[in-house]
């Protein structure tokens, strides 16, 4: 494969717009910065307090969104990265950061499961309902999907409408390549080549073909990554379930862009329960081996994995929390 140009970067801030969790006693660490653990500008009542009222505080739910601003000489940009999983969550968290949607020049979706998509919702009404902005998406992001349980009756996952969403106005644009951002300063990767022997994908999950009807689809092809080149530092990838294996993604990463070093990888790792607990150690093992400065598990990763990631890299682990700002 011909290596990418990925352009370095001065800077790259990821602030955590939604999570699954969050922690209002964690301190700042590194590149991390904490929010206020008073809550920031926005007040709401509290008739029980003396005060009568108290700091409007974020938002935690199972889903992802992230919002990711690049600086290069005196261009910054803002871009979204998964929106969640409620229509309100991600927008309400960003006013309680003191964010505008209005900022945001794109979006990218990680991959079509409903935990990253949901909140496009609340994201269009706070735009005023004709949102006019680009969302890039792997083609097979609409496709039908469900959880077939052994002994279990599927469950079937919410799917987006595609009518609905360019009918608020959002310009669709579907690529299963790699692909640029803002002057070649994003990558996004498209489809993750797989790769490794241990990250063999979700066992359980199908989706709908109009020929066959169901059918399994444990690869999860939509599945994408963002990757950034901070100068002088490597790459910086962003995840958002990391269904193609997160060492499939940092390795696919590697290999588009010909740069060695790893700087920082956040997000979903997706290691949680006990179709994927048996693959922790391999996947501990191959990401210690890239010797990222920092690694941030979030979302999908699981207790147990978050827990042998930071036990393997004590200095570069870092517990994400809503809200938390990433300065690199």
């Amino acid at each position: 494969m011909t290596t990418v140009s990925l352009e370095p970067v001065d800077s790259v801030t990821i602030t955590t717009l939604m999570d699954n969790s969050s922690d209002m006693l964690l301190l700042d660490q590194g590149p991390a910065k904490r929010p206020s653990l008073t809550g920031g500008p926005e007040r709401v009542a509290a008739r029980f307090l003396d005060t009568g009222e108290v700091g409007d505080a974020l938002i935690a739910e199972h889903g992802f969104s992230a919002l990711i601003t690049v600086t290069r000489g005196d261009d910054t940009h803002r871009i979204l990265f998964d929106a969640g999983i409620s229509p309100n969550g991600v927008v309400e968290n960003m006013r309680r950061l003191d964010m505008s949607p209005k900022d945001i020049e794109a979006m990218v979706i990680s991959h079509g499961h409903f935990d990253h998509t949901v909140g496009l919702d609340g994201l269009s009404v706070s735009l005023g309902g004709s949102a006019k902005m680009p969302v890039m998406i792997h083609p097979e992001f609409w496709s039908r999907r469900r959880i077939a349980i052994p002994g279990r009756s599927p469950s079937e996952l919410p799917s987006t409408s595609k009518s609905a969403l360019i009918g608020a106005g959002f310009e669709v644009i579907e690529e299963r390549q790699p692909s640029f951002l803002l002057d070649s300063s994003i990558l996004v990767t498209g489809e993750v080549d797989r790769t490794t022997e241990f990250e063999t994908g979700f066992p359980v999950h199908e989706a709908f073909h109009d020929e066959g009807g169901w059918q399994p689809d444990p690869l999860i092809l939509d599945d994408q990554a963002l990757v950034m080149n901070v100068r002088d530092k490597g790459l910086v990838v962003l995840t958002g379930c990391g269904h193609a294996g997160i060492v499939n993604i940092v390795r696919y990463a590697k290999k588009l862009t010909g740069v060695e070093n790893v700087y920082a990888v956040l997000g979903g790792y997706h290691l949680n329960g006990p179709i994927f607990e048996p693959i922790i150690q391999a996947t501990t093992q191959a990401l210690a081996a890239y010797e990222p400065q920092y690694i941030v598990p979030a979302h999908c990763t699981g207790f147990r994995a978050v827990h042998a990631l930071a036990a393997a890299m004590p200095d570069a682990f870092i517990q994400n929390s809503v809200g938390t700002r990433f300065e690199f």
